[in-house]
C-alpha cells in the first residue's frame, strides 16, 4: 500500500505536537474545585468511569489521525506495467476540389466518405501527433501537429470542399506544405498521408520534386487516390437547379505511385467504403515505431474506509465526553 498525497502524513506530528501542548502545558489554565486537601479524595476507590476518563480524549485524537491518513489517500496497486506507447508525426494533406463532390460512395461523396473514413483512423491512433492540410489549388495549414484529437477532428469537420477558395488541384504544394509542418519533428518516423482524386494542374512545385525533397527529411507518403473508375455522377447547379451530371475518372494513379515509391511509401486505391477503411487500416500497421513510455499502474483507494473509522471515533469520543464520562471541570 501507498499514498496519492503524502504530504498529509506530515499533519500527524503537528497533531502531536498540538497534543503535548494541549495536555502537559495548557492544564495549568484549566478551572478548578477549591479543595483544601485531595488526600482523602485520591484515598477513594477508583471506578470505572475515572478507570475510562480520558478515553473520549483518545477517540478524538485518534479519529483526527486517521482522518489525516484518509486526506493521504491510502491506495494498493491493482495492475503495474512499463507503458510502451508507439508514437509518430502525421500530417494528412486531403483534397478539396470541386470534383471531391462526386458521389461515389452511395450516399456519400467522395469528400464525405474522405473525412468518415479519415476521422476512423484518427480515432484509434494513440499517441502520435497528427495534423491536417487541406488543398486545392492552393494548400492550408487547417491543424498543425497536434495531441488533442478532439480539436483536431473539429478543425476536421470544418474541412470541406471549397475551404481555399480555389478550383485545380496542386499536388506539389500539399506536399510541400505538410513537409514543411513536419522538418522540424523530432520523431523518428514522419509521415503524409495523401488523399486525392485527382491529377496535379496547378501550383508552381512539381509533386515529385516535393516527394523527393521530403523523403531527404526522412518523410515517407502514404498516396490514396479517391473514386471509382471509369464514369462517375457529380452534382452542379445550373439554371434549372441542381443536376446530376456525369463525370470523368481523372485520377493520375502512375504519379500517385511514383510520388509514394519515391518516399518508401505505398500507393492505395479507394473505390468503396471498405476498400476506404483497410487502406487506413493498412497504413495503421505499417506505421508503428514502438517508444518506451512512463509506468502505467492502477490503484484501488481506500480513504473511504479510514475516513468512515476517523468519524466513528470522532462521534464515538464526543458522545461519551457530552453523556456518561462527563466531568465537571
Amino acid at each position: 500500500m501507498n499514498f496519492a498525497d503524502p504530504v498529509f502524513l506530515l499533519l500527524i506530528p503537528a497533531l502531536a505536537l498540538l497534543v503535548w501542548g494541549r495536555e502537559a502545558v495548557a492544564g495549568r489554565f484549566r478551572a478548578k474545585l477549591p479543595f483544601p486537601n485531595l488526600a482523602i479524595v485520591r484515598s477513594l476507590p477508583a471506578n470505572w468511569r475515572t478507570e475510562m476518563g480520558r478515553l473520549p480524549q483518545a477517540l478524538l485524537y485518534s479519529g483526527l489521525v486517521l482522518a489525516m491518513i484518509a486526506l493521504a489517500r491510502p491506495r494498493s496497486i491493482v495492475k503495474g506495467e512499463e507503458a510502451r506507447a508507439r508514437g509518430i508525426d502525421i500530417m494528412i494533406a486531403l483534397d478539396t476540389s470541386g470534383s471531391m463532390r462526386a458521389l461515389d460512395f452511395d450516399p456519400l461523396d467522395r469528400m464525405a466518405e474522405a473525412k468518415k473514413a479519415t476521422r476512423t483512423f484518427i480515432m484509434h491512433r494513440q499517441y502520435d501527433r497528427i495534423g491536417l492540410v487541406a488543398f486545392a489549388g492552393v494548400s492550408i495549414l487547417q491543424c498543425p501537429l497536434t495531441l488533442d484529437y478532439a480539436a483536431l477532428l473539429d478543425f476536421l469537420d470544418q474541412v470541406d470542399v471549397g475551404v481555399t477558395t480555389t478550383e485545380n488541384t496542386a499536388i506539389g504544394t500539399a506536399i510541400a506544405t505538410a513537409a514543411n509542418h513536419l522538418k522540424k519533428s523530432a520523431a523518428k518516423s514522419k509521415v503524409i498521408i495523401l488523399v486525392t482524386d485527382g491529377r496535379n494542374n496547378s501550383g508552381e512545385i512539381d509533386p515529385l520534386t516535393a516527394a523527393k525533397a521530403a523523403a531527404g527529411l526522412g518523410i515517407r507518403i502514404y498516396t490514396i487516390g479517391v473514386g471509382i473508375r471509369g464514369t462517375s455522377k457529380i452534382p452542379v447547379d445550373t439554371a434549372w437547379g441542381k443536376q446530376i451530371v456525369p463525370i470523368e475518372e481523372d485520377l493520375d494513379e502512375p504519379a500517385l505511385t511514383e510520388i509514394a515509391n519515391a518516399t518508401g511509401g505505398r500507393y492505395y486505391r479507394a473505390s468503396s467504403s471498405r476498400q476506404f477503411d483497410e487502406i487506413y487500416s493498412d497504413i495503421d500497421h505499417l506505421e508503428k515505431s514502438e517508444i518506451k513510455g512512463p509506468a502505467t499502474q492502477e490503484y484501488n483507494d481506500h480513504y473511504i474506509g479510514w475516513l468512515m473509522l476517523a468519524m466513528i471515533f470522532i462521534c464515538a469520543g464526543l458522545g461519551l465526553e457530552l453523556t456518561v464520562l462527563r466531568t465537571a471541570p
